[in-house]
């Protein structure tokens, strides 16, 4: 088993002192050096902290932490949710991180999913802002009905249409994910997700 990127546990030092967070780095850096990994993510923020105001201390922390991970030799990237799309008035935490932090030093690993639940932008209106940076994709799909996570193919996404961003959007490594619905069970429908992935989709990544 080779793994490309990890999510690391960042989040639990967003509001703890910047020494601590960079030893932090320190040891994720160790740790990817020594699983091979390319790429280090921030995964996560915790609710009490998703404010207009702590996206933008979020980017300042991004910024610091992928020039010291850049300087190591590695990628850095933050993984988006639903909550970064909340709206505030015109504007949103997504924004700000891409606009607030710098590309050659934060990448985006851009969950699908995500984008197409809780975004006014699609995947291909997003990438066409920042070309070259969304360098990972989680792809899975989303139910016609409940638009919770469904296995690829029975949902909603219209992957035809997004894959075919890859080259654009600067894609190295993409992940196909099951989430916590699941028709049978995980193992069950991760394999029929990527059964139907090689047969129908994996030829819009060529």
């Amino acid at each position: 088993m080779t793994t490309t990127s990890g999510h690391y546990d960042f989040p639990k030092f967003f509001d703890r002192p910047s020494d601590e967070l960079m030893r932090y780095t320190d040891q994720c850096i160790e740790g990817a050096h020594a699983l091979g990994q390319r790429y280090i993510t921030w995964p996560w923020l915790d609710p009490k902290f998703r404010t207009l105001e702590n996206f933008k201390v979020l980017a300042g922390k991004l910024n610091k932490i992928g020039e010291k991970v850049n300087t190591a030799g590695l990628g850095f990237a933050y993984h988006n949710h639903d909550f970064e799309f909340t709206d505030y008035g015109g504007e949103n935490g997504y924004n700000i991180i891409m606009n607030e932090t710098d590309s050659q030093l934060v990448k985006l690993q851009m969950d699908l999913y995500w984008v197409m639940h809780s975004s006014k932008l699609s995947p291909s209106e997003l990438i066409g802002k920042q070309p070259g940076r969304f360098v990972m994709w989680h792809i899975k799909d989303m139910d016609k009905v409940s638009r919770d996570y469904s296995e690829l193919g029975n949902g909603s996404i219209d992957f035809t249409v997004i894959l075919p961003e890859a080259s654009r959007a600067g894609l190295q490594y993409y992940y196909i994910e099951q989430g916590g619905n699941f028709a049978k069970d995980p193992i069950q429908s991760i394999t029929d997700s990527a059964a139907y992935f090689k047969k129908n989709l994996e030829k819009y990544l060529r």
